[in-house]
């Protein structure tokens, strides 16, 4: 890894992979979705190992200290090299995704609503009346 001091932030964020496009994080920054040592801040601000970053992304959030700088967009692997996240965070995080995961096979959504058929049209109209 490149040993440069300060970094862009929304270039580190995609380099971090947080993001697909650095367009992508600086809009998410620009609309309070990043915080730098939880105050609000531009894509251009520079950061330096140890700053603090909260991360609302998809209904999720990380709590990430950065630990290296890289100017290169790298593997997941070596993206996973350039933070570290709290242990509340990560918790946090894991706890949401199960709920989520569950609540999904629970509900079992296929992700489009439709127009019931016939047969389901006759189920509905029996339970209402009876």
């Amino acid at each position: 890894m490149s040993e440069l001091e300060a970094i862009r932030l929304d270039k580190w964020l995609w380099t971090a992979r947080f993001f697909k496009t650095r367009k992508l994080a600086a809009e998410a920054i620009s609309g309070g979705k990043v915080h730098v040592s939880e105050q609000r801040t531009k894509p251009g601000k520079e950061v330096k190992v140890g700053a603090m970053l909260s991360i609302s992304k998809d209904n999720y959030r990380w709590e990430v200290t950065i630990v290296a700088i890289n100017g290169q967009r790298r593997s997941a692997k070596e993206a996973v090299l350039l933070y570290e996240e709290s242990a509340e965070s990560l918790a946090k995080r894991e706890k949401q995704i199960i709920q989520n995961r569950e609540q999904r096979e629970l509900f079992d959504f296929s992700g489009k609503d439709h127009k019931p058929n016939k047969k389901e049209r006759r189920l509905i109209h029996q339970f209402k009346q009876g």
